[in-house]
């Protein structure tokens, strides 16, 4: 008998397009339209056109480049064809790594991609397209092998056969697009907008208005193959239980590689799959090992799908960070904080609902009573919604204030200035206009006037006689939203970035043009540089050999690092969230300035 044709499955809904084709559409490349300064930045949709928001680049590209960099200064009497030579493996290196310096965030490493797929995988087991099959299997492999220890042995065929299934799609999108290619998917306009129109859609599938499935021809044939016997058939039954499962991890699957392949490196893909697989094989391996202990399992029953509908709502509240990306990265003003948040609230408060069962969706069984779960589930999520509410009015909310659109953007603001003033002392007597400042009103902090072009902030650092202190930063670098919320506000460090620093904030994804005058050829990646976000990215990656932000410069009025006791550089500052190392840096700065 068909271990699957025990299953009555709901009928194919919809067509979709399998994974590998989500990650092998092209998007097209035209040119963001320039914005002139000190007007109003905000554009229309129907003016928008995408251009690559600058893309993550691999660290050790860059330091192949600063090798290279140094050994051409060693060898200044080389010949010409050697120049040549080294300059084209140079460029040869950029293009592969897609304007270095540009990254929003430091990558996760495989470690956090793989637990992330663990949980994911843990998640999907219950599910109601998983969690059913797990007494099916289980009793299958006992009753068809005859003895304990050769149902254990097909059990673990059978658990790593899922394994690499999975893997193998993981490889396939790594090997096939590249980690070039995977970057540019989290971080280009459209796919963008993709993932978040994709995320929706898995959203509403978990909330059960239809089944994301594969053909039915495809199961019936893997289902076919498994009567064969054999390695080939546990294969195969394998494949079965991935075809037949899509419905439910086909969401968590495709949320998991949009976020490996935006974050992490090469190996993401394989490395998220490789963890989500583990933990979908682990139970069926386990429980074939002791099958008694499937009688300590709750039975199936209208909480499986009360699971999923939780996950849909979650997938609707992570797909609007990818809206939020497009909208601070090419300054429509449309999914400000305040309404970013207006929408996470709205969401928390359904699930709290759903959760005390006043929503009902059209698979969910009656409830006689209210389970101590749901109970607790309910309190927490309500607290979280209550949490988030007084960040309509300018709260910093700390704790997600990183998947937040930046405090710049809230209309009503009502959060005090950090240590009590308004501004700092030289913000109070200069009224120049600031270079590129009306790009930036979304990053806007309360109480500090930051200038936005290296140029003019040396002028300025000679003239108060201040050090500068620059802050490469982005509209989606989460790190800087953690540095600025969690670091910055800080009484005392907020005192001395107003008082004691010029602070210079470059942003190196703004899409703004620069003017035809300003434009240049990178001696660095030798590409044109047309884009504000392009020359702050040129600049990061050419001379301070970094290509992640936020990254924090101590400069002195002539644009020199400024140096330790040892005639050292001070050394570059990144995401670190200590306030005492953090102040130490600055305070650094200040005693080699003042010598």
């Amino acid at each position: 008998m068909k271990l699957f044709s025990k299953i009555n499955w709901l009928p194919t809904s919809i067509a979709v397009v399998t994974l590998l084709i989500i990650f092998g559409l092209n998007a097209p490349k035209p040119v963001y339209a320039a914005q002139k300064q000190g007007k109003d930045t905000t554009v229309s949709a129907g003016d928008v056109q995408f251009t690559d928001i600058p893309t993550a680049a691999d660290s050790i590209a860059i330091r192949k480049k600063a090798a290279m960099e140094a050994a051409a200064k060693t060898t200044q009497n080389a010949v010409s064809s050697a120049e040549a030579a080294t300059r084209q493996a140079a460029a040869t290196a950029d293009n592969a790594s897609k304007h270095a310096g540009s990254q929003s965030e430091k990558p996760k490493t495989l470690w956090q991609i793989f637990i992330e797929g663990l949980i994911g995988g843990f998640t999907a087991v219950i599910l109601p397209c998983i969690y059913p099959l797990l007494p099916l299997t289980v009793s299958f492999f006992t009753k068809k092998s005859g003895s304990r220890s050769k149902a254990i042995m097909q059990s673990l065929i059978y658990g790593i056969s899922i394994i690499v299934i999975y893997v193998t799609l993981g490889l396939l999108i790594s090997i096939i697009f590249g980690s070039s290619a995977l970057n540019e998917l989290a971080t280009n306009g459209i796919f963008n907008i993709f993932f978040f129109l994709l995320l929706i859609v898995f959203g509403i599938s978990f909330l059960g208005a239809f089944e994301i499935t594969l053909p039915s021809s495809l199961a019936n044939k893997l289902d076919e193959n498994a009567d064969k016997g054999g390695l080939a058939g546990i294969f195969f039954m394998a494949s079965t239980l991935v075809v037949v499962s899509f419905s439910c991890t086909g969401p968590i699957i495709g949320t998991l590689l949009v976020d490996a392949a935006s974050k992490g490196d090469r190996l993401g893909p394989a490395m998220g799959m490789f963890g989500f697989s583990l933990a979908l094989a682990l139970p069926f391996t386990i429980f074939a090992l002791f099958p008694s202990g499937l009688k300590s399992l709750p039975k199936s029953g209208g909480w499986l799908n009360s699971v999923k509908v939780i996950l849909g709502f979650l997938e609707l509240a992570f797909a609007l960070k990818f809206l939020s990306n497009v909208d601070l990265a090419y300054h429509w003003h449309w999914f400000d904080r305040e309404v970013f948040l207006s929408l996470w609230i709205a969401i928390g408060l359904m699930v709290g609902l759903y959760l005390l069962g006043k929503i009902k969706f059209s698979h969910d069984s009656d409830a006689p009573y209210l389970t101590i779960p749901r109970v607790f589930l309910s309190i927490i999520v309500f607290a979280f919604v209550v949490y988030m509410i007084p960040g309509l009015w300018g709260a910093p909310l700390k704790s997600i204030s990183a998947f937040l659109p930046p405090i710049g953007t809230q209309d009503f603001d009502l959060s005090p200035v950090p240590g009590g003033s308004s501004a700092g002392a030289e913000t109070k007597s200069d009224t120049r206009e600031r270079k590129y400042a009306s790009n930036y009103t979304a990053l806007k902090i309360k109480g500090l006037d930051p200038w936005f072009d290296y140029d003019q902030a040396l002028q300025v650092s000679k003239e108060l006689h201040k050090p500068i202190l620059i802050d490469f930063t982005g509209f989606a670098c989460v790190n800087c939203r953690n540095m600025e919320t969690n670091v910055w506000s800080d009484p005392v460090v907020f005192k001395k970035l107003q008082n004691d620093f010029v602070l210079l904030q470059l942003v190196v994804d703004d899409k703004a043009n620069l003017d035809v005058k300003d434009q240049f050829t990178s001696k660095y990646s030798f590409k044109k540089i047309i884009t504000v976000g392009d020359k702050w990215s040129d600049l990061e990656a050419d001379r301070f050999k970094s290509n992640s932000q936020p990254l924090y410069v101590l400069l002195d009025s002539d644009g020199n690092e400024l140096k330790q006791k040892d005639g050292t550089p001070i050394p570059h500052y990144n995401a670190d969230y200590h306030i005492d190392r953090y102040l130490k840096f600055l305070d650094s700065g200040i005693a080699a300035y003042k010598k």
